[in-house]
């Protein structure tokens, strides 16, 4: 992956260097699964059990529905299966960990047997991950990057999986209420060093932590092509 010369681009190149070839492009390992991000990009399929998601919310609440449209998604070329139970379009509310395990364990599990890529479960409760884990995902993806329910560092650490960590700034109910930032590349940057430096100390491994720049949440249109520039 080529970093642009930009204001706070050598940052971030510094940023990556702990990680060797991990987030250059190295090997990241998924339970039995092992992507070689330095070969190509990865494609990962987006499966919302929800029925108010941006893209497909309400298609899908049916888990034998999600996992035809699973199956679908792996024969055309997904690499990896993010299954969510909860919205995070903007204005949306929270769901209780109750109704986000009774969409989703269902699903990891039927996948868990009929699918050879690795799970993926879309979200920042502790409880959910855990037994969604157990269930058969072998990662996690976090849109508050282990903020919103602090035992997410443990569960991400008891487990050693791969943690896709996401920068938003606000909750997904606020986080597009005219968003303003000074740089919001040197803040995402400030942001993701001192995350990763955190979890780190906490026990995650940081070839485990996958980092993600949030576009769209918490953004404007102009600080997500700012983002997509650099």
């Amino acid at each position: 992956m080529a970093i642009k010369n930009f204001e706070g681009g050598n940052k971030i190149s510094e940023l990556l260097l702990p990680y060797g070839r991990g987030l250059l492009g190295g090997e990241v390992k998924a339970g039995k699964h092992t992507l070689d991000l330095s070969r190509r990009t990865h494609l990962m399929g987006i499966l919302n059990v929800t029925p108010d998601s941006f893209s497909d919310g309400g298609k899908y609440l049916d888990s034998q529905r999600a996992l035809a449209h699973a199956m679908r998604m792996a024969e055309e070329g997904a690499d990896i299966i993010d299954v969510g139970g909860e919205s995070s379009r903007p204005g949306s509310l929270p769901v209780s960990a109750e109704e986000e395990l009774r969409r989703v364990i269902p699903v990891v599990e039927g996948l868990a047997g009929k699918i050879d890529l690795p799970i993926s479960i879309d979200t920042y409760k502790s409880e959910v991950a855990e037994r969604a884990l157990q269930a058969g995902a072998a990662m996690i993806n976090d849109i508050s990057a282990c903020r919103m329910d602090q035992r997410m560092v443990e569960v991400a650490a008891k487990y050693q999986c791969p943690v896709v960590l996401m920068h938003m700034k606000g909750t997904p109910r606020d986080m597009q209420l005219n968003p303003y930032y000074d740089s919001v590349v040197e803040e995402i940057y400030q942001f993701f060093l001192e995350r990763v430096e955190y979890l780190g100390h906490m026990g995650i491994l940081r070839e485990n932590m996958i980092i993600d720049p949030g576009i769209g949440f918490g953004k404007t249109v102009e600080h997500n092509l700012t983002i997509l520039r650099n």
